[in-house]
Formats: C-alpha cells, structure tokens, sequence
C-alpha cells in the first residue's frame, strides 16, 4: 500500500470522525463539553471505553511484547479486573454521593485546597505523559509508512497528529468522544479479528490448532512462577495490574468522566462490570495475534523493522499489514484499526486535561458565564501544544516497548492519587494539607530509589507493577504522619 493510500484512508476516517462532533457538537457549551449533559447511554459508554482502555499501545505494542515477554502481559491484565470491581462498587459511588465534575473535587472536600491541586496535578502530568506515548506510537508508524517517503519531519507528523484530535474534539468535548469511542473501538476490534483470520489462513491453520500447536508454545506461556524476585513473577503483576487499574481508570479523570457522563451511579456500575471480562477476552486475542506475527515473520523471512539504528518490534504489526503480502483488506483494516485505536484514547485525554484543568486549577464554574466557553477553548489549544512538545521530546528519549514505559511511568506519578484516595475512603481522619505537596514528591522519590535498588536492599528482589502499590503506601504513611490528631 502506498503512503498515498493510506493518507487518503486516514483523511476519509477524519472527515467521519468531523461529522459526529459536528452533530453531537451542535449545542457547543461547557454542560455537554464536561459531562455529555448527564444524559449518555450506559451501553454505548462502555463499548467506546473498550477502545479507550486499549488504546494504539494495546494494538500495536502488546502483540510486539510477545517476542520479549510472551503471554505474561496476561497477568497484569488479570489484575485490571479485580481492580474494575473496586472501582465500581467503592471510588463510582463515591463520585455519584459527591456530584462532581472533576473527580478530584473529592479531595478538596475531603482534606482542602492543597490536597485537591496535587491530586489534579498528578492526574495533568500522568495524562500528559500517557496520552503522549500513545500518540507517540502511531505518530511513528505515520512517520515510517507515510512521511518518511514524501521527506516530511517527525515533528510536522505530530503536530499533524495533534491538530486532527483538536479539530473534531473542540466542540463537542465528553458528548463527541463517546460516541466517536464507539466507532472507532468497532473499527479496532474488526481490525483484530480479520488480520488475525489472514494469518490463520495464510500459516494454513486455524485458531484452535495453532493454539496447540508447537510454534504457539514458543510464545504462549502466560504465569511466571520461578523466581519470586522476577520483575514479572505472577503475583506481583497480578497486584500491580489490579492497582494500575484502580489508579489508571478509577482515579482517573479521562476515564471517570466518561462514567460521570451516565445518566445515574447504577448504569455506571454496570459499564465498568461488562467492561471487565471483555477486555480479558480482547488482551488474550491480541497477544495470540503478536503470536501469529511473528510465527508468520520467521516464516516468510520479514525482518523486524529498523528505526535509528534499534529493533522495533512495534513495527512489525504494521509492516506486516501493509507490507506483508496479507492482501488490500489487511492493509485497509490495519490502517483504520490503528488510527481507531490510538485516537480513541489519545482524544478523550485531550479532553480531559482540557477538563481537570479548566475546573481544578482555573475554578472555571466560579467564572462570569459569558468568560466559561472562551476559557475552555483557549485551555484546550494549550494544552494542544503541551501534547506536541512532549512527544516530540519522546522520540529523543525512548528506547524500550512502548507500553513497558507507559506502565513504568505509571507507577511514579499515579501513587500519590492512589495514597491520597485511599487515606480520604479509608480513615476519618483530617490532615494539615499544607503538607501534601511535600508528602507526595517524597514518596515519589522513596519509590524510585526503592526501584533502583531493591535488587542490593532486598537481595536479588525485583519491584515490577506492584511498585504503584508502594508509591501509595508511601504517600499513605506520608499522609498518616501529617495527620490532625485531635480530630
């Protein structure tokens, strides 16, 4: 397929993509940019979350995992859904009792003013840096199919990236995305299974006997139960998946809005709790299709791409799509699939950042009603341009999987949320909030040097996932000590 091609396909996707917000975009106010006027259907909510929880990472860098790191990534996956049950049944009605807009709105109720910035602040940097990596990813694969053979930059691809969420989001806000998510999980997940089906039919097989097969078995093992040290040891990847899931969706203002957007706590319950096992069912299927990549690759003698020099094996889904003699249907499939995928995620994250910002930092509800819509306008296009220049800076700087960095990251900045919550649902106590900043930066760096050295300290030990857990821990303790005794 050529990059033309392409182009054209991504260009028609976005036109599609401009008519929804252009419908559901009509009434252009802050009530349906923040949250969909309360009024979205449950049903549709979790369908188009299917996307956003996977994401372009999911799509093209979890079947590249497999190579490195087999089926363990399952694990941690298992671990999601223990933590999709804490967030429906403890942090959902905890949102719904509150009725805010922001979730970190609880805090400043909970504990005060300092609290809420620095819950807000962790969830700006995380989000940030997360829908970066995801827009990083497919802003490579562009650079690497399209760009690179019209002699365009990196940072024109990004900037181009950016600008198409900006265009189709700017209006419509949480009330677009929703229904936006749904198209394009549906395009993601047909995607999977007709590439998945191709191979099958190409390695002249078919989904049960490849999974018993031998070639399979190179790449199928799913629990690491040998050393307990390991970074990837079952237990720990089972308890940080559970609390990455907790952290990363339940704390999480890109994910919550969209359950705050249901029309009651019940229909929210609901999509969070079928959400759960369809993504068990989703991770394993794309796992089997980095499996069926790679046994088509050794087969076919396709090199796994190059970029600066380094390995990528985030590129070998898409080298195989488009290049791999899978046929025009693949390459088709693969493309949409790809961009459903990334923008799904990366959309609804501008979205939010737009959101937290705009009520967490500015008080924009506390705002003249004829300054509200400027103000969130003028905050979405900034922060636009914070999305551009952090993944630009990421080309510079990363060298491993995609979605190993993204759940690293994770582990840092999501930890003081995690202590934070956890110490306001779980104690009466009331803290000396001035403190909090101060708190959290010391977990944070508690963490990192407990990371770094644990294989001296705890003899040969490996934190993986799990060491959001401690971070939390950390900032609980933290928040323990500053507590207001008396009370």
């Amino acid at each position: 397929m050529t990059p033309t091609t392409i182009a054209l396909i991504i260009g028609v996707y976005f036109i599609v993509l401009y008519t929804i917000s252009v419908i559901t975009g009509k009434e252009n106010n802050n009530d349906t940019f923040f949250k969909a006027n309360k009024k979205a259907p449950w049903y549709i909510v979790a369908f188009g979350m299917i996307g956003a929880s996977l994401s372009g990472v999911t799509f093209i860098s979890v079947p590249g995992w497999v190579a490195t790191s087999q089926f363990s990534y399952m694990q941690v996956v298992f671990g999601y859904f223990l933590g999709y049950v804490v967030i429906s049944y403890i942090l959902l009605p905890l949102y719904y009792k509150y009725n805010i807009t922001s979730i970190y709105g609880y805090l400043e109720q909970r504990f005060g003013s300092n609290s809420h910035k620095v819950g807000a602040a962790s969830f700006l940097v995380s989000r940030v840096l997360g829908a970066s990596f995801r827009l990083y990813l497919v802003a490579i694969v562009l650079q690497y199919f399209i760009f690179d053979a019209w002699n365009i930059r990196f940072e024109f691809t990004v900037v181009f990236s950016v600008l198409l969420i900006w265009i189709y989001t700017f209006k419509g806000g949480i009330k677009t995305i929703i229904w936006t998510d749904t198209l394009q999980t549906l395009f993601m997940l047909t995607a999977l299974v007709v590439i998945g089906y191709l191979l099958l039919e190409k390695l002249n097989t078919n989904l049960f006997d490849f999974i018993s097969s031998q070639e399979y078995s190179k790449y199928g093992k799913i629990f690491v139960t040998e050393d307990v040290n390991a970074k990837s040891y079952w237990l720990k990847s089972v308890l940080g998946g559970a609390f990455i899931a907790i952290a990363m969706t339940g704390l999480d203002q890109d994910m919550m809005q969209k359950n705050l957007a249901c029309k009651n706590k019940k229909e929210a319950q609901w999509n969070m709790m079928s959400l759960a096992p369809s993504l068990i069912i989703i991770n394993f299927l794309f796992l089997t299709l980095g499996a069926l990549l790679f046994t088509y690759a050794q087969q076919q003698n396709i090199n796994i791409p190059i970029v600066d020099g380094k390995a990528k094996t985030d590129l070998l889904f898409p080298e195989i799509a488009l290049n791999g003699g899978l046929g025009i249907t693949a390459s088709i499939l693969f493309v949409l699939g790809l961009i459903a995928a990334a923008y799904s995620s990366a959309d609804s994250a501008l979205t939010s950042l737009t959101t937290s910002f705009c009520i967490d930092f500015l008080k924009i509800e506390q705002k003249k009603k004829e300054d509200q819509e400027k103000i969130r306008k003028k905050t979405h296009i900034y922060m636009s341009i914070v999305l551009i220049i952090t993944i630009i800076t990421f080309k510079y700087i990363l060298s491993e999987n995609v979605i190993s960095n993204l759940l690293k990251v994770a582990s840092f900045t999501y930890g003081p949320l995690l202590g934070l919550f956890s110490f306001g649902i779980f104690t009466q106590y009331k803290i000396k909030d001035k403190w909090v900043l101060f708190i959290a930066i010391i977990a944070i760096i508690f963490s990192y040097f407990i990371n770094e050295y644990s294989v001296r300290l705890f003899d040969g030990f490996q934190f993986g996932y799990e060491l959001l857990l401690i971070n939390g821990i950390l900032t609980y303790l933290g928040l323990y000590i500053i507590r207001i005794k008396h009370e």
